[in-house]
Parts: structure tokens; C-alpha cells; sequence
């Protein structure tokens, strides 16, 4: 019989798939992994009941059920690095560096150590001709928020909800009994609860308060809480002359430069304004999760079979390939040019954060990405 290890966080989704694996054949034991604990004022941790949550549904479905404590890596690999981006302006994307170094590195690294012939989580993704692809419910795809796993840990995943609709998920949960079944999803930071990336980073960066002025006129409009806390492009949360987001005439203004050196935020109400748009996107640490026989279509040379990084440039033909990107979770796919370093659009685009991640496809197969310099 195949073992499986299933990540669960106590949600429906790592729960039903749990469920499913069972009724497939699988030996299956559940793993809740122990990923943070610390409380924040005037917000607990939700940890203890996730992992009540997770151990009831492994008592109803009468499977073994551990407990793995990854605190101290979660806090090197991802809190430090999400607090150091930050830092230095950008604006990083925590889940995406939870999958990579926690879910599908740590975890996968002991469930084979324990004898597992897989792992599975509760992720809407599908794994095709051994290929990382979309979802089949395109409105909840985390192949965003995984495109940086390795393929030696995705030969060994399984994403059992991956062919199913999240309403079905729920659906079934409750047939089958599940508590969880309409349990609310967490929207706050990755494994942390309900708690805004701001009011988070607030426990870790200490607040300098600095001005906002109008980047044509160097006029001070109001004062800010500290500019690291500020992305290029955002209109909501500014507050000057005591009114949220406007002045005057009621135009929004938006944030278009960040001067972290003298703590200031720069902000204009040109909707038009050259560092709101763009038509081009440099990526850094690309990784290329291609076979061989797909590298024509994600546009590189020289790449092995493993995701790894983009070490050489692109050929002729790849700069020409058309393929599809998506630059934040649900954002739709727009069409795009690589060469290995670049993405070029057809039109100009609402420009990204620097430190999200761009990332590519061709048709529902998932090529790897990069972050957004």
C-alpha cells in the first residue's frame, strides 16, 4: 500500500484531501505542521484551534496524525527573509516562499525520511504528465503560489483536490461529516491568521514616521508611519490633510517613488505617471521547471529537468514564444514575450510591486517565474 503524508492546517481543503486519499487506498497519515505560535497584541494566533481542527478530522477518519514543529525554519526562511525585503523596499510574497522552503522542502524532506511514498497537500493545483498545471477551478489556481518547488518534490506530490471545485470541496466535507466543512478561510498572513501584512510588520520594523509630498511640487500633504510600509501604485491608506487617499478635488493620489534613505514617500495624482506603467518587468532568481522538450515554449537554452535557476541567456526563437503570465494571485493571464531575463507585453501594464513574483505559462502547464525587480 502507498503512503502518503498530507499536510493539514485544519481547513476543508487539506481536509477533504485527506479524505480522499483515504478512500483511494492510500495509508495516510496527517501532519499538522507547527509553523508560528507567537500571539500579537489584540490578535491570538490561531495555531491551537487549526491543530484541534486537523486532529478531529484525522480522529474521524481514523488516521494516524503528528505533529511537525518548523517554527525555528519558518522564522529564518521566511519571516526574516519577508521582514529583509521589506527592508529594502520591496514587497515579497511569504506564502510562495512557504511552499518552497517549508511545505515542499522541510516537510517533504521528512515525510520521505519517514518512509512516505508521497505528500500531499490541500492546494488547488494539478499535476499532469508530471508537469506543475493550473487548477480545474481557475478562480481558486495556487500554481502562483508554487512555482518554485522543486520537481523532485512535485514527482513525489499529490494535490488531491486539484480536478474539484471549491464548492464541491465543501460540499463533500459535509456529506462526509467533516466540522470543518464551511470553515472560514484564513486571509492574513501565510499561517499567521488574520492578521494585515502592515499591523504584522509593525511587531518587526520599527515605525519612523516621514513625509508624503506630491512628487511634482515637493509639497508636504501629510505624514506617513514609515515608507518601507508603502508599494508603488497603492492609492488606499495614504492620509493627507486628513482625508484618505485625496486632497481637494477629490482626485486620488498615488504612491510613485519610495526615498527610503530620507524616510520619504513620494505620491502624484497622474494616473499616468511612468512608475505606475510599464510594458517591460525585469526578473531576478528566475526558475525554469520545464522538460527539455518544452524549452521552445518557455523561451530558454541550456536548462536541465529540474526547476532551477535561469543560468544562460535565450535563444532567437524563444525572445519570439507568446506565452501567458500572471503577476498576482487571480490576476488574469496576460500575454507576454521572455527572453530569460525580461518579460515584454503587448501593452503597457499596471506596474507590480518589486518583489512579487511574474509567473509563466503555456496553455494550463505552469513554466516558473521569477521575482519582479
Amino acid at each position: 500500500m502507498r503512503s502518503v503524508f498530507v499536510g493539514m492546517s485544519g481547513g476543508v481543503d487539506s481536509s477533504v484531501s485527506a479524505l480522499l486519499l483515504k478512500e483511494r487506498g492510500y495509508d495516510v497519515t496527517g501532519v499538522y505542521m507547527k509553523n508560528w505560535s507567537r500571539d500579537l497584541p489584540g490578535m491570538k494566533c490561531p495555531w491551537a484551534e487549526d491543530l484541534a481542527d486537523a486532529k478531529r478530522v484525522a480522529v474521524k477518519l481514523g488516521i494516524p496524525f503528528e505533529v511537525w514543529d518548523f517554527e525555528d525554519a519558518y522564522r529564518e526562511k521566511v519571516v526574516e527573509y519577508m521582514l529583509d525585503e521589506f527592508k529594502k523596499g520591496n514587497t515579497p510574497n511569504p506564502d510562495i516562499m512557504c511552499n518552497q522552503e517549508i511545505k515542499f522542502k522541510l516537510f517533504y524532506e521528512k515525510a520521505m525520511e519517514c518512509g512516505a511514498d508521497y505528500i500531499a497537500t490541500g492546494h488547488y493545483a494539478r499535476i499532469i504528465d508530471g508537469k506543475l498545471s493550473r487548477a480545474k477551478d481557475e478562480n481558486k489556481d495556487q500554481t502562483y503560489f508554487l512555482y518554485r518547488i522543486s520537481n523532485e518534490a512535485l514527482a513525489h506530490t499529490i494535490f488531491p483536490i486539484g480536478d474539484m471545485l471549491k464548492p464541491d470541496v465543501k460540499r463533500l466535507a459535509k456529506e462526509k461529516g467533516l466540522h470543518n466543512a464551511y470553515k472560514k478561510e484564513s486571509m492574513g498572513v501565510c499561517f499567521v491568521g488574520e492578521v494585515g501584512m502592515k499591523d504584522f510588520l509593525k511587531e518587526y520594523i520599527e515605525i519612523q514616521p516621514g513625509e508624503i509630498r506630491e512628487i511634482e511640487s515637493e509639497k508636504v500633504l501629510g505624514y506617513h508611519e514609515g515608507a518601507v510600509f508603502y508599494t508603488i501604485g497603492q492609492r488606499h491608506g495614504l492620509y493627507l490633510s486628513g482625508v484618505a487617499g485625496e486632497i481637494n478635488d477629490g482626485m486620488p493620489y498615488y504612491v510613485v517613488k519610495k526615498d527610503l534613505k530620507n524616510n520619504i514617500v513620494y505620491v502624484s495624482k497622474n494616473l499616468n505617471h511612468e512608475a505606475i506603467w510599464t510594458k517591460e518587468l525585469e526578473l531576478n532568481g528566475v526558475i525554469v521547471r520545464t522538460n527539455k522538450s518544452d524549452l521552445r515554449a518557455f523561451a530558454t537554452t541550456g536548462a536541465n529537468d529540474e526547476a532551477s535557476p535561469v543560468t544562460t541567456g535565450a535563444s532567437e526563437e524563444a525572445s519570439k514564444s507568446n506565452l501567458l503570465v500572471r503577476l498576482r494571485h487571480r490576476a488574469p493571464l496576460i500575454p507576454a514575450k521572455f527572453d530569460g531575463k525580461k518579460l515584454v507585453f503587448e501593452s503597457e501594464i499596471k506596474r507590480p510591486a518589486a518583489g512579487q513574483s511574474a509567473v509563466i505559462y503555456n496553455g494550463e502547464f505552469c513554466l516558473g517565474g521569477g521575482i519582479i525587480v
